[in-house]
């Protein structure tokens, strides 16, 4: 009886190590599964939604990206605090020389919407860009106004307040449209300009998309302006733009390829500007932009960042048009392609 008890106490010794192996091996088969990099990015919150389907499908190393914008996006990466910025602005010439030695590199495109709260109003009014430039400027204050009506036939538009909303932060997005507003309104050119963080007249700041989009939903009468990922998922009506070929375009798929054909070459410092495109691109949508990456050309972690950026251009293009992403021109690619290079350790 005692020798039996042994053999069985020896059989769950031996069980019991077998077990205790089989786990180790599995974790330290997950561990070795798990990427070896970490990235770490900040800014663009208009970019969000598509690096946020490149973190969950890109495995070579895990990237780490906060939603802030592209103000701390372009702060972030010339301090070093992060591996690399987003900015849906090009940087200007202060901001390359105190990011001591940067690049910036287009990797995704998409549109600024403008969206609107208005109750029992339905989807796609119409409107022009100098009537969104009026309304930023105060000069456009009730959603009645003849101009409105004129453009919208047979819409009961209300004799009710419109009040502009708009990012607080320094953002990229407030860079596009302001792009665009200085383009076809010398009023608002001249009064406001075009920049990340501009002072407006009038209105209601909020931080971030997702910032202005709850003020807005919370503001009947409301008009705000982010990125068409942001109207589509918080469900908020949107306009559709006159574009300069005198049609109204909304900000699709279509229309944001028609009006990034525009771009024939990409000058040496990759920053380019598409809104209000030609009259021979009918179908365009008049406030579209390129969004940029902003990596430090001297860095330990440059293989691994151009592995991910080249990965980004290419196969990443894919998650983008679910999202009213459109993947970037084959001449853009080839430029960023060469300005990976740049990267080195």
């Amino acid at each position: 009886m005692q020798r039996r008890r042994r053999l069985i106490a020896a059989c769950g010794v031996v069980a019991a190590v077998i077990v205790a192996a089989s786990v180790a091996a599995a974790t330290s088969s997950a561990s070795s599964a798990r990427p070896a990099t970490t990235l770490k990015g900040t800014g663009s919150s208009f970019v969000f939604p598509l690096v946020s389907q490149w973190q969950a499908n890109y495995k070579k190393a895990d990237v780490s990206y906060n939603s802030t914008s592209s103000g701390t996006g372009i702060a972030s990466i010339s301090t070093r605090q992060v591996d690399f910025g987003a900015s849906d602005a090009p940087m200007t010439p202060d901001e390359f020389s105190n990011c001591h030695g940067c690049v910036q590199i287009p990797w995704a495109l998409s549109a600024s919407s403008i969206m609107y709260n208005l109750n029992g109003v339905k989807n796609n009014l119409k409107i022009t860009g100098p009537l969104i430039a009026d309304i930023y400027l105060g000069t456009l204050t009730r959603w009645n106004d003849r101009r409105l009506t004129k453009l919208n036939p047979g819409v009961n538009l209300p004799n009710e307040k419109i009040t502009p909303i708009f990012r607080s932060d320094a953002s990229g997005t407030s860079y596009n449209v302001t792009d665009y507003l200085s383009r076809v309104s010398p009023a608002f050119k001249r009064r406001i300009g075009r920049g990340t963080q501009v002072n407006f007249p009038t209105g209601v700041g909020g931080k971030g998309s997702s910032g202005v989009s709850a003020v807005l939903k919370q503001t009947n009468g409301g008009i705000a302006y982010a990125d068409i990922a942001y109207a589509l998922k918080n469900h908020l009506n949107f306009f559709r733009v006159k574009n300069k070929s005198g049609k109204f375009a909304g900000p699709g798929l279509a229309s944001i390829a028609a009006a990034a054909s525009t771009v024939k070459r990409v000058p040496a410092g990759n920053e380019m500007h598409i809104v209000n495109p030609p009259k021979s691109k009918p179908i365009a949508y008049p406030i579209c932009t390129f969004t940029y990456v902003i990596i430090p050309l001297k860095t330990s972690k440059a293989a691994d960042l151009r592995a991910f950026v080249a990965w980004a251009i290419t196969t990443g293009q894919t998650y983008g048009p679910k999202l009213k992403f459109v993947p970037i021109p084959k001449v853009v690619r080839q430029a960023d392609v060469k300005s990976l290079k740049r990267i080195k350790s």
